[in-house]
């Protein structure tokens, strides 16, 4: 074969990329478009991605959709957080580890049952799977990020080891009886964990707590600044807190409507 012969084979395997790849693009465009505008509410969470990650949807969002099972999870949410409360008062690292342990839990159940379940049925879960461990680990870098800010005291690995063996084992059970009581709760339980930073961030402002500067940890995992601060991580972690009830409650809702949570795709690639 000659060396001309040999530059346009190249030539014309290269083109093939390129326009394979061109069409994949497209495709994939035209497929978050019509998400999109298929679902509202994933739309918003798409528009999320290029602010950030710092946007504070707001707080206290009504469900028309089992109204009486709606109320039943959020007094068992504020009944809940009582005992903390009183427990840790304004000690906010402290609070933040404890929260973050248990937070991580829900994402990891939902994805494991969900997995376990595309396994058994041979079927797809919709993006479901993703989206549930993205939102676990997401909550796993948080508790890492606030253990190089300040190391727990043996007695709060004491509780926060009993609090996440109990919590682990009543969520695994409330997700196989019913996902979406478990997805409502666990959409009150972020929306308190949006309260909780909020007062944080209330704290930082007022002087009550240093505003040292942000971990590296913080800094490489949310593409901060490189002169970031604790302000600045709380308050990237509030978003991310706001976006896991959003989602959460979004999965509740579709459940309630009678439909399988592979019905409708799941706002995945956030984090």
């Amino acid at each position: 074969m000659s060396s001309a012969t040999c530059r346009l084979f190249d030539f014309l395997v290269q083109l093939t990329r390129h326009l394979r790849w061109v069409g994949i693009t497209s495709r994939k465009s035209q497929s978050k478009r019509q998400t999109a505008k298929s679902y509202p509410l994933i739309g918003v969470y798409l528009r999320l991605r290029s602010l950030n990650r710092t946007i504070q949807l707001g707080s206290g969002i009504v469900f028309s959709h089992g109204i009486h099972i709606n109320r039943t999870c959020l007094l068992t949410v504020q009944t809940l957080k009582i005992p903390v409360q009183l427990f840790f008062q304004r000690k906010h690292m402290c609070h933040a580890m404890l929260l973050e342990t248990v937070a991580a839990v829900p994402g990891m159940v939902g994805g494991m049952l969900l997995h376990l379940k595309s396994l058994r049925r041979f079927e797809h879960s919709g993006g479901w799977i993703k989206a549930l461990l993205e939102e676990a680990e997401n909550e796993r870098m948080h508790l890492m990020t606030f253990i190089e800010l300040s190391q727990p005291k043996w007695y709060e690995r004491a509780i926060v080891f009993t609090v996440q063996g109990v919590f682990f084992n009543a969520y695994f059970l409330a997700y196989v009886i019913s996902p979406k009581l478990a997805h409502r709760i666990t959409g009150y339980l972020e929306e308190e964990a949006v309260n909780s930073y909020t007062e944080f961030l209330k704290d930082i402002d007022a002087g009550k707590f240093e505003n040292s500067p942000a971990p590296a940890i913080a800094i490489d995992y949310w593409r901060l600044p490189k002169d970031a601060t604790l302000r600045d991580v709380v308050y990237v972690i509030r978003a991310d807190e706001a976006h896991h009830r959003d989602i959460n409650h979004y999965a509740s809702d579709i459940q309630f409507k009678g439909h399988e949570l592979k019905e409708a795709p799941a706002p995945i690639g956030y984090h």
